[in-house]
């Protein structure tokens, strides 16, 4: 067997090995991932990617994560095996045990999310770990909204326990699952899924430690985590040490959050502070503390040190202090139910602070939140039908959207695109196969991006409905709303997002409400914030976006300062004179 060190500063071949069996496991953990999207029956994880996955050695530490997956699952993940083995320890795993959780404060930060741990077995030896998990449509209690005055009316709660055992599936574990839950067919299959998922990890791993002649993962791991955690201190050398701070606001839900980060650059670690920040909500706004580190290591990594594989040691540098009783330390039983709607907001929190240290590297605040209407019809909304009133079959689905990101230095941000999360926009056929809905309108909202010399990403507009524009309901759960993504250097918010009806009624950003028979819902996405002045802008990029109509001929004059000739074209010498007047 190969007994070659994995320490760094070994022959090259050497090197090129360890490096080529890292790249392999990787591609183990992908396929992981993969093996749960094509057998998921939640919409949310086949069609949006939802999910996380990932190869952890014996002492709970994450090797490897898959590319598909949301980092807010991600890295929260990364520090729940070691929660199940506190309750499972190594040595008390059989192959084809498989152990579940959604407990918010031990998994991935609200019920919605099911956490698998899985051993893996290499020759009859417990070798390593493999977990995923997955966000599901449905866990009972009140659904996916904000709601709840506690965790306990959020949903089926789950504490970790061993849902199959030597391959055999644990019938009362099942049994309570489907009595929970409104859709008991999908949330089983899930339970499967991801069972499934890894064990194809776990094959593909053993056929690895074959392919290259290893006993276990140890010697691989050590070089993981010492080239890792040599080229992330690397990375934060390269950094000027300091002091920064900075603020964003959250619309909330009885008032405006305000979340506050002191970030603290040193020679090979980085330290944040969210003293300042505001206090829990009663409603399900709040956020576990795991799953504040997961978005705003994030925030950091992808700024600081985005080339190097995520994983224990390369998230080592980053610490955080969250202060007792602020949102995003929120303590058991507290509602936690939508912690993405503050959660996801942390990235452009840490991209504020490292504005001030690496400019040129950061984004304008961006959409940001996912905009992700969960929406439910039938009896369980309209009661049972009466007389001639028609009946709406019972469904409960969630679809994935997003506003623009931010714009960067040197280019424009994204339309549509959901940062930080990373999930994909679901395709509203997809959901429309699956539930009585229909989408007459999903497009890009014109003059969303917030003007700069590089512009934001644009939001969108939608209008749902249901079939026969009947009644039903959606649990909104948005920001952005009273606060819009704030451009950089000069660059101009994005817009802000509006929820209403198409009659012209305004909703509530966040809560259980009504669409009336014969309405449909319509929500604008915000569009991500600018950078640098939009004087500065290109004319003929300006020029571009009205022909491709995201820029209007009015907003290419009055904040571009450009001006357009009677085809729509570039008028070069009106656009001097304008910008000569007006050099704002």
């Amino acid at each position: 067997m190969m007994t070659e060190t994995m320490e760094a500063g070994t022959d090259p071949l050497v090197q090129i090995r360890q490096q080529i069996m890292w790249n392999r496991l990787i591609a183990v953990v992908e396929e992981q991932a993969q093996t749960m999207i094509r057998t998921a029956f939640s919409t949310t994880v086949r069609e949006a990617g939802d999910l996380s996955a990932g190869v952890f050695d014996l002492a709970g530490r994450m090797l490897a994560q898959a590319v598909t997956g949301t980092p807010g699952h991600v890295n929260s993940m990364a520090e729940s095996v070691g929660h199940f083995l506190r309750k499972f320890p190594a040595e008390t795993m059989r192959p084809g045990d498989h152990y579940i959780t959604n407990d918010p404060w031990l998994g991935t930060g609200h019920l919605h999310d099911l956490t698998v741990v899985s051993p893996a077995f290499h020759n009859g030896r417990l070798v390593g770990l493999f977990a995923n998990t997955a966000h599901v449509i449905d866990i009972g209690g009140l659904g996916m909204g904000p709601e709840g005055r506690s965790v306990f009316e959020e949903g089926l709660y789950i504490p970790i326990v061993r849902c199959f055992e030597q391959g055999r599936p644990n019938a009362m574990f099942f049994d309570f699952l489907r009595a929970g839950t409104r859709l008991p067919v999908e949330l089983e299959g899930d339970v499967y899924s991801l069972c499934a998922c890894n064990d194809a990890g776990a094959r593909r791993l053993s056929e690895m430690l074959g392919e290259f002649a290893l006993d276990g993962l140890e010697p691989l791991a050590a070089f993981i985590f010492a080239r890792s955690r040599h080229a992330t201190e690397a990375a934060i050398a390269r950094l000027p040490p300091g002091s920064y701070e900075a603020e964003i606001w959250s619309d909330g839900y009885e008032e405006p959050v305000r979340l506050a980060a002191r970030m603290t650059i040193g020679a090979a670690s980085i330290a944040v502070d969210f003293a300042g920040t505001s206090g829990l909500s009663s409603r399900g706004i709040n956020v576990p503390p795991a799953y504040c580190r997961a978005y705003a290591c994030f925030g950091i990594k992808v700024v600081v040190a985005p080339d190097i594989p995520n994983n224990w040691a390369s998230l080592a540098p980053f610490s955080m202090a969250i202060p007792e009783g602020c949102i995003l330390n929120a303590p058991h039983p507290y509602p936690v139910s939508v912690r993405h709607v503050i959660g996801q907001l942390l990235p452009d929190l840490m991209m504020g602070c490292l504005h001030q240290a690496v400019p040129a590297l950061v984004a304008a605040e961006g959409s940001s939140c996912l905009w992700n209407p969960p929406l439910r019809g039938g009896a369980s909304v309209s009661g049972q039908p009466r007389g001639n009133r028609p009946a709406l079959a019972d469904f409960e689905i969630i679809t994935f959207n997003s506003g623009g990101t931010g714009a960067r230095a040197m280019r424009d941000g994204l339309d549509g695109t959901a940062f930080p999360s990373g999930v994909r926009t679901m395709p509203v056929e997809a959901t429309e196969t699956v539930a009585p809905v229909i989408f007459w309108r999903k497009e890009l909202r014109p003059d969303s991006g917030g003007a700069g010399r590089t512009r934001g990403g644009l939001g969108q507009i939608m209008e749902i409905g249901a079939a026969g524009d009947l009644e039903f309901a959606c649990n909104a759960i948005f920001d952005r709303v009273a606060h819009a993504p704030l451009g950089r250097d000069g660059g101009l918010p994005g817009a802000a997002g509006a929820v209403g009806l198409r009659g012209g009624k305004t909703l509530r950003t966040k809560g259980f409400q009504l669409i009336p028979e014969g309405e449909r819902l319509l929500l604008h996405l915000p569009g991500g914030g600018g950078m640098g002045a939009p004087a500065t802008r290109d004319p003929a990029l300006v020029a571009e976006d009205v022909r491709n109509g995201v820029v209007s001929p009015a907003a290419a004059r009055d904040l571009y300062h450009v001006a357009l000739d009677a085809e729509g074209g570039l008028d070069a010498a009106a656009t001097l004179a304008l910008r000569r007047q007006r050099p704002d």
